[in-house]
């Protein structure tokens, strides 16, 4: 399958590393120098691209993936910051045909240490003696604080009904890839729980499993569809 690259940082060049290990080949790289006003953006450029794998930024996030949906592409995105504009995204996914798997965090490993939290925020959800926090940290180049994984995180515990204060802190510093931390406190013990990537080799492979598996998918899915599927 051939496989467009938008957004060419370090995530978008990992992602070419392990291309040929999921079956595609690379066949478009886009960047602010080559993509600075959408200009790559056009039918002739992506004849024959069966899907995109967006990691650019959230000023432009959305509207990459409102072309990339406009010219018939199945797109994969891991940019986060961007979700006010989520169901304008929605419609033009939908009105395309195609699919797009979008998610903050694309690493296995934080899908199963989101299901520990959900688990963690029901038992304690009446525990009035405990009181949470979330926190994370990333390296300092990243735009966005909270991360959208540390925002899904909160999120998440709400659904799982936890009602109570979630204390919400983020730190930038070093080249962190990125951990997560959630914890509940109370006067006779402190539970915490940790998920540290240790490179963003997790978050590629992740990508690049959601690029295989939106192919032939119509809508806006989470890679929560993905991973319940594979498993």
């Amino acid at each position: 399958m051939n496989l467009a690259i938008v957004g060419y940082g370090k995530m978008g060049r990992l992602v070419e590393q392990l291309a040929p290990e999921y079956g595609f080949e690379v066949k478009q790289r886009l960047n602010r120098q080559n993509n600075g006003a959408f200009e790559a953006l056009t039918p002739e450029n992506f004849r024959g691209i069966d899907v995109a794998v967006e990691f650019s930024t959230p000023t432009v996030a959305a509207e990459n993936i409102v072309r990339l949906a406009q010219l018939g592409v199945n797109v994969v995105t891991g940019t986060t910051g961007w979700l006010a504009q989520i169901e304008c995204v929605r419609k033009a996914v939908e009105e395309a045909g195609v699919g797009c798997v979008w998610s903050p965090n694309f690493s296995v490993g934080v899908h199963v240490f989101t299901q520990i939290i959900v688990l963690a925020a029901e038992l304690l959800e009446t525990e009035s003696d405990y009181g949470a926090w979330a926190w994370e940290i990333h390296h300092a180049a990243k735009k966005d604080a909270p991360s959208g994984t540390l925002k899904a995180l909160v999120e998440t515990m709400r659904r799982s009904g936890y009602t109570r204060r979630i204390d919400e802190s983020s730190s930038r510093a070093g080249s962190q890839p990125g951990t997560h931390e959630i914890g509940w406190d109370s006067p006779g013990d402190t539970i915490t729980i940790r998920h540290t990537a240790r490179s963003r080799e997790g978050f590629a492979r992740g990508a690049l499993r959601a690029a295989r598996w939106v192919t032939g998918k119509k809508g806006l899915f989470d890679f929560r569809d993905v991973v319940g599927e594979l498993r």
